[in-house]
């Protein structure tokens, strides 16, 4: 196993975990300075004079008050890493066979530039999903993103009963802050797959590597020093 390897990526990866969770709560009107209002007409969530689905709204005050208890940066920072151990589990299992519908989430066997689930998307059955609005968005044309991202919250709860420690039902704020972008060649997830290698996740060791390595410069800042219980 090439740690050296493994610890450069993670390094990367947690300040990239943060500002895409960061620019994730900004398009749904959350900065570290404002906070939009967010306001049900209908079925709809007005926010920043933009539609999102109704249930956005109590998502959207979940994440209001995780923000009033901990703090934007603190909220920030462990909805990043909630993402990036879930991303780091769900590619040990696609690539040793713990998956009961045998697809890659994050890669294709074939190396094709689009995930194997998404290319999959119609022979899936999670119980969370619901499949005619994934063939209406199909159908739209131009919805990957949206379908890949509402694959993986699906595939998430899927598993939610075997590991609930890391696979929570993501039905709260961190639903809300999946990274954006996750088809594009350089997103943080195509990182995940490119930047580490493919014979080392065959040993599960590697999700204590990568989770230790993606702390260490925030361990290397708090250590012997006096801090903030956050940082703890």
């Amino acid at each position: 196993m090439n740690k050296n390897k493994l610890k450069t990526y993670a390094q990367e990866a947690r300040r990239e975990f943060i500002q895409a969770v960061k620019d994730k709560a900004s398009f749904y009107g959350v900065t570290k300075d404002s906070l939009a209002p967010s306001q049900i007409q209908g079925d709809f969530t007005i926010i920043n004079g933009q539609a999102f689905p109704k249930h956005v709204h109590t998502q959207r005050q979940l994440l209001e008050s995780q923000i009033r208890n901990k703090g934007y940066e603190q909220v920030m920072e462990e909805a990043a890493y909630t993402w990036f151990n879930r991303f780091a589990a769900l590619r040990y299992m696609e690539l040793n066979g713990f998956l009961d519908h045998g697809y890659r989430i994050l890669s294709h066997p074939e190396g094709s530039a689009v995930p194997e689930l998404l290319e999959k998307a119609q022979h899936v059955d999670f119980k969370s999903l619901n499949k005619e609005e994934i063939m209406q968005l199909k159908i739209d044309g131009n919805k990957d993103e949206e379908i890949y991202q509402k694959l993986i919250i699906a595939e998430c709860n899927e598993i939610s009963n075997q590991m609930p420690f890391l696979f929570e039902k993501v039905e709260d704020y961190t639903e809300l802050l999946i990274p954006n972008n996750l088809l594009h060649s350089d997103s943080v997830i195509r990182k995940l797959v490119n930047d580490t290698d493919e014979e080392d996740w065959k040993e599960i060791e590697i999700v204590g590597w990568l989770y230790q390595f993606y702390i260490s410069e925030k361990k290397d800042e708090v250590i012997g020093s006096v801090v903030d219980s956050e940082d703890i």
